[in-house]
C-alpha cells in the first residue's frame, strides 16, 4: 500500500512544485480540485472531469450526510465506487456548510446541533462524527472539523473561534482512523490577525497532520487582504507537507496564492459560472449571454482544447444559453474546468523552469487585454 506523503520537487521563490501520494493515486501540485459537493461535479461526467486534467475531486461531509447518508455511501462501497471516480477525493468536514446553510444551529464545545436545510431534520455534528462520516465516504484526504470564523470578526471573536477549532482539531486527530494512503489535514484559523494565525499553526504542527489548510479566507475580505494573510501564513507551516487554501477562487487568486506558497485549491466558481453563462479565458472572463456574441464565429478561447472551443462557436454557445439548453451549461462548465487546469499546468511548468514570476506577469497582461482585441 502507498503511504500518504508529500514530495517537494522544486521551488521558485515561495512557489512549490510537488506530489501528494495517496491511496488512489498521485496528485501533482499546484493543483485545482473541482467541487463535487453531492458526489457529482455538476453538469459533468467523471470521465469528462478527468479529461480536463483534474487528479482529485472535493466532496462534502454536510451534504452527503444529509443525502444520501454516509452509512448508505459506505454500504455502496464508498464515494469512489458510487460516483465512478477512481482518483483521489478530499472531503470538506462540513463545518463551513453548517455555519452557512444549516438552520437554527447551536454551537457548543461538543459540536454543532442544527436543522437540515433540506427537510428540517435535527442533527449533531461533532469532530468524532465528522471523522466517522469521512471514513465511511472513503475520503483520501479528511479535513478536521472546525468552525469557519465569520468575516469581519473582532480580535476576541477570532481568537475564541480559532481556539475552539484547535480543540476540535485535537479531537479530530484522535478519532481519525489511520490507514495506508489516507491523510488528515489540520485547518489554520485566526481570521486576518497574524498572531492568531501563528498560534493556530503552532497548535496544529504540534499535533502533527499529513497536510495543512488555510481556512477562513475568501469569506468577504477581498483579494488584497487575503494576499496579505497569505504573505505570512504558509511560512508558518511545515515545508514537507502540502498546503491547501480552502474555497479559492478566481484564476488571479490561484496565481497569486501559488506565488505565496499554496499547493492546493478548490472552488465552485468555474462550475457555477459555467452554469450561469460566464466563461474564463486567457483574455479574461466572457459573458456568453451578451448580444455581441450572436454572430461571432470565433471559439470562446482559441488556445483551449476543450470540446466547447474546438467544436463550437461563440454564436452557438450564445444560442444555447438564450434557448436555455442544457448543452450550453455542460460545454461552458467543461471549458471553465479545462481553463483552470490549464492555468495550474502552466504554473507547474513555470515553477519547474524557474520562471513563475514571468508566468504571472504574462497571465495578468493577457487577462487585462479583454477578449475583443487580438493578443
Amino acid at each position: 500500500m502507498t503511504q500518504f506523503h508529500y514530495k517537494l520537487k522544486a521551488e521558485d521563490g515561495k512557489a512549490r512544485l510537488g506530489e501528494v501520494h495517496t491511496a488512489h493515486g498521485v496528485i501533482h501540485t499546484p493543483c485545482f480540485m473541482p467541487v463535487g459537493t453531492a458526489a457529482t461535479v455538476k453538469a459533468m461526467m467523471p470521465d469528462s472531469v478527468a479529461a480536463t486534467g483534474a487528479e482529485i475531486l472535493l466532496g462534502n461531509t454536510y451534504h452527503l450526510m444529509l443525502r444520501p447518508g454516509a452509512e448508505r455511501v459506505g454500504r455502496l462501497g464508498g464515494l469512489h465506487k458510487m460516483m465512478n471516480w477512481d482518483k483521489p477525493i478530499l472531503t470538506d468536514s462540513g463545518g463551513f456548510q453548517v455555519m452557512s446553510l444549516a438552520k437554527l444551529r447551536k454551537l457548543t464545545e461538543e459540536g454543532v446541533t442544527f436543522q437540515s436545510h433540506l427537510d428540517g431534520s435535527k442533527h449533531l455534528l461533532t469532530p468524532e462524527r465528522s471523522m466517522e462520516i469521512q471514513y465511511l465516504l472513503d475520503s483520501d484526504i479528511t479535513m478536521c472539523f472546525d468552525e469557519c470564523t465569520p468575516y469581519p470578526a473582532t480580535y476576541d471573536q477570532a481568537a475564541e473561534s480559532m481556539r475552539l477549532s484547535m480543540r476540535w482539531a485535537k479531537r479530530s486527530k484522535t478519532a481519525f482512523v489511520e490507514r495506508d494512503g489516507y491523510g488528515l489535514f489540520g485547518i489554520v484559523q485566526g481570521s486576518v490577525f497574524e498572531d492568531l494565525r501563528a498560534e493556530s499553526a503552532g497548535a496544529l504542527t504540534q499535533l502533527g497532520f499529513d497536510g495543512y489548510a488555510v481556512g477562513g479566507l475568501a469569506v468577504g475580505e477581498g483579494q488584497e487582504e487575503m494576499f496579505r494573510v497569505l504573505d505570512f501564513t504558509p511560512a508558518l507551516l511545515p515545508k514537507d507537507k502540502p498546503r491547501y487554501l480552502m474555497g479559492v477562487g478566481k484564476p488571479s487568486d490561484l496565481v497569486g496564492a501559488v506565488l505565496r506558497g499554496i499547493d492546493m485549491f478548490d472552488c465552485v466558481m468555474p462550475t457555477r459560472s459555467g452554469r450561469t453563462g460566464q466563461g474564463f479565458t486567457r483574455r479574461g472572463p466572457v459573458n456568453i449571454r451578451n448580444a455581441r456574441h450572436l454572430d461571432d464565429p470565433r471559439p470562446l478561447d482559441e488556445e483551449c482544447g476543450c470540446p466547447a472551443c474546438t467544436n463550437y462557436s461563440r454564436a452557438y454557445l450564445h444560442h444555447l444559453f438564450r434557448a436555455e439548453e442544457v448543452l450550453g451549461l455542460m460545454l461552458l462548465t467543461w471549458h471553465n474546468l479545462q481553463y483552470y487546469q490549464d492555468v495550474m499546468r502552466g504554473l507547474r511548468e513555470a515553477i519547474a523552469e524557474s520562471r513563475t514570476e514571468a508566468f504571472a506577469a504574462e497571465f495578468h497582461r493577457r487577462q487585462g487585454l479583454g477578449d475583443i482585441e487580438p493578443i
